[in-house]
């Protein structure tokens, strides 16, 4: 009896684990989704700067090196 009891509880905990995972997925993969929509506005915007400020085009490279190895 008692390690049905356990074994119970146990399966209890692991139902609500697992309904928590699946509600930070579902909240990751609309981050995601919503990051997936700004892609094309970044590209726009970076060929407008090109366009506009010809030196963009040389300096973005630069400045993403910099900004990834200060995340390091």
């Amino acid at each position: 009896m008692k390690e049905e009891i356990k074994l119970k509880d146990r399966l209890k905990l692991l139902e609500k684990e697992i309904e928590t995972l699946t509600d930070r997925l579902e909240t990751l993969n609309d981050a995601l989704k919503g990051m997936d929509d700004l892609k094309p506005e970044i590209k726009g915007l970076k060929l407008f700067l090109g366009r506009v400020y010809p030196d963009f085009k040389n300096k973005f490279p630069e400045i993403m090196q910099k900004i990834y190895k200060n995340k390091k």
